[in-house]
């Protein structure tokens, strides 16, 4: 199996609001600071990424927002915030492209996706630029008539 492919079992929860509200310039992966119960809420699929975004304070790259719900059986004594802000696994080097990217460049920092890889949970982050009014008419003609042209292309097919 080709590494580029990613098998679907392992994606968790997709940002589908991302690809219409920016354009995404640069994919990077990042490791979560989770705790334990997050982590089994996670495994349940009780994830949500669709208000979430990324955001860097004092060297650190923190995903605030984003709603990861308890499970009903776990130990109800500790306190559970389910969108508690959550640092980012990033190197130095990599944090440091990001603040240029960011400050310089005035891209904006998305989730993108949310993850398994070899029994640890990864975040895709975007380098994104916000669209306009215009360029998400655009881009939905766009979609749009890709799926009218594999109708019409069907139908020829059929009818040969």
């Amino acid at each position: 199996m080709n590494q580029r492919t990613k098998n679907t079992e392992n994606i968790i929860a997709v940002n589908k609001k991302a690809s219409h509200d920016y354009f995404i310039l640069e994919k990077m992966e990042a490791g979560l600071v989770l705790e334990g119960w997050e982590v089994k809420g996670i495994r349940a699929l009780k994830v949500q990424l669709k208000e979430a975004y990324v955001k860097i304070n004092k060297g650190d790259v923190l995903l605030i927002g984003s709603n990861i719900t308890p499970l009903s059986y776990i130990n109800k004594d500790t306190h559970k915030n389910a969108t508690r802000t959550r640092k980012l696994l990033l190197n130095q080097k990599e944090i440091n492209t990001l603040i240029g990217k960011v400050q310089k460049e005035g891209l904006t920092l998305i989730p993108l996706t949310l993850y398994w890889k070899n029994n640890k949970v990864k975040l895709q982050l975007g380098i994104a630029k916000g669209k306009k009014k215009y360029d998400k008419r655009q881009s939905e003609k766009n979609k749009d008539w890709a799926i009218e042209k594999n109708r019409i292309v069907k139908t020829k097919l059929k009818s040969n």
